[in-house]
């Protein structure tokens, strides 16, 4: 909008360029980025400097894991790895933003598998674009159940019901979060407590 880049003007260069650079995150607006800026530069040097290498650190070191396919710096991400985790359930979810929503009602004992979104022909994206084809090599191992916990939207219900056509025919249980999740929602902004009765209502497909 004209007023913010207006409002970004009234700094010097350096300032408005990190305040741009800011606004480049999503849901931070030009007030948002301004505070942000200038918190950081009161911050101490060392610090900024500290924040600075982590984010480069990270964004160079982080890859998917090779078995679910969220997000991690090792081989294997801490909960494929653990052998506390039961890894013949797994939970199908469009993002690791949706595994940690999971994860923060503290009762899923499975495992994940993350598909990087969700199938939308208005978009372009197909089967072919998220991690479907991963999903079924899985499922070559010892599988007793797949959870379907893609979002309530249009594309989620579209991939629920994809993934449970590709998957019938192998016998496994296929099963659905239940309806306690909003429709049109995203799993990431749900409370535990309705996540974990999504899951625990959940009904076979």
């Amino acid at each position: 909008m004209a007023w913010e880049a207006l409002a970004v003007d009234y700094f010097s260069g350096r300032i408005s360029e990190l305040i741009e650079q800011l606004q480049v995150l999503p849901g931070i607006g030009t007030k948002t980025a301004q505070r942000l800026a200038f918190h950081i530069i009161s911050m101490p040097e060392e610090k900024v400097k500290r924040l600075s290498e982590t984010m480069l650190e990270t964004r160079k070191n982080v890859r998917y894991c090779s078995e679910c396919y969220t997000l991690t710096d090792g081989e294997k991400c801490p909960i494929c790895s653990s052998p506390k985790r039961n890894h013949r359930m797994i939970m199908v979810v469009e993002t690791p933003r949706d595994l940690a929503a999971y994860e923060k009602t503290g009762k899923y004992e499975g495992v994940y598998h993350v598909l990087h979104g969700a199938i939308s022909p208005m978009l372009g994206i197909g089967p072919g674009d998220i991690r479907l084809k991963e999903l079924m090599v899985r499922l070559e191992a010892d599988v007793d159940e797949v959870i379907i916990a893609t979002n309530s939207t249009l594309e989620g219900e579209t991939t629920a019901m994809y993934i449970s056509r590709l998957i019938k025919p192998t016998g496994i249980k296929v099963t659905r979060i239940a309806n306690g999740v909003p429709v049109g929602g995203d799993l990431e902004n749900v409370d535990e407590v309705t996540l974990l009765r999504a899951l625990e209502g959940r009904t076979i497909l």
